[in-house]
């Protein structure tokens, strides 16, 4: 048997673990048809199948899992002596993938990456912000930031930014003549600007008091999928908007919104950055977190 290269077994692991030769590639920064060929020819370098292969899917043949359970831990530990060297140099290089939602990607934008780039200049960053929750490990992130109440169970979770508060908002023209709603059960008698999660659903509007929580499937005719669009219909008087309580400060100190049910809305924990807990964390990352923390305890 020819023993096969590194190269092609760091293919396979990335292939394996995406489950996609897409993804595979993106991450690896190569093409699908280069990566389609090396999975080949480690397999003819095997002399066996390592993947079931169809149009729509990938997954892994017995050989397969078992290769990958041995070849797992033999890449992570060279990536730790690769990262130990780095360190040795005096900083650390490479690349840090961060997938992060819109709320912190302004924070870590504003307080944190800016002084990583400085202090860690062979670092290149890739930054993704988006709405939906993607699976990290899958998709070849090295973190990841989302509310802490939707970490991942089996993710190390480093809290910032200090709670967040999600408040419901309208403008004093659309409560003219409509009333004020004194409990959530009220925002039935009133038009609700409704908000369309990534993954397709509709929120159903969350609320507290006293111990005893509340959710409420709100009425309306117009559905968002974005914070500060909310906002910016809450103000010109469409209706009543629920959006995390930074997102409306601006329009709450000129008076163009008010906030309405403020006793059935409580802080809860807000944002934290989670990364694998069973994996070795690269020299970039941990300085990152480093930084994070500093930032978050001058705040």
């Amino acid at each position: 048997m020819v023993r096969p290269s590194l190269n092609d077994l760091a293919a396979f692991a990335a292939v394996a673990s995406h489950r996609s030769f897409r993804k595979a590639a993106d991450a690896m920064g190569v093409s699908r048809s280069a990566l389609s060929h090396a999975i080949i020819g480690l397999e003819s370098k095997l002399g066996i199948r390592l993947l079931n292969r169809t149009t729509r899917s990938v997954s892994l043949t017995q050989a397969g899992a078992q290769l990958l359970a041995r070849l797992d831990p033999v890449l992570q530990d060279l990536d730790q002596a690769l990262d130990t060297l780095s360190e040795a140099r005096g900083s650390p290089s490479g690349e840090l993938r961060i997938n992060a939602n819109k709320s912190g990607a302004r924070i870590l934008l504003r307080d944190v990456i800016p002084r990583f780039l400085d202090l860690n200049p062979e670092v290149e960053l890739d930054f993704v912000s988006e709405g939906r929750l993607v699976d990290i490990v899958e998709q070849g992130f090295d973190a990841g930031v989302r509310l802490l109440e939707a970490v991942p169970q089996d993710m190390v979770a480093v809290r910032f930014g200090g709670d967040v508060r999600f408040i419901a908002v309208a403008a004093p023209s659309y409560l003219q003549g409509r009333g004020t709603p004194n409990t959530p059960d009220d925002l039935h008698a009133h038009s609700c600007i409704r908000q369309r999660l990534p993954s397709g659903k509709r929120y159903r509007w969350e609320f507290s008091r006293r111990g005893a929580e509340f959710a409420v499937d709100v009425p309306g005719n117009l559905t968002l999928d974005d914070n500060d669009l909310l906002v910016e219909a809450a103000a010109a008087g469409r209706g009543i908007a629920y959006v995390p309580e930074h997102f409306a400060q601006s329009f709450l100190k000129s008076g163009r919104l008010v906030t309405i049910l403020a006793d059935w809305c409580p802080p809860m924990p807000g944002l934290a950055l989670y990364y694998p807990r069973n994996r070795h964390v690269p020299s970039p990352l941990r300085a990152f977190i480093d930084i994070l923390k500093e930032a978050d305890k001058a705040r």
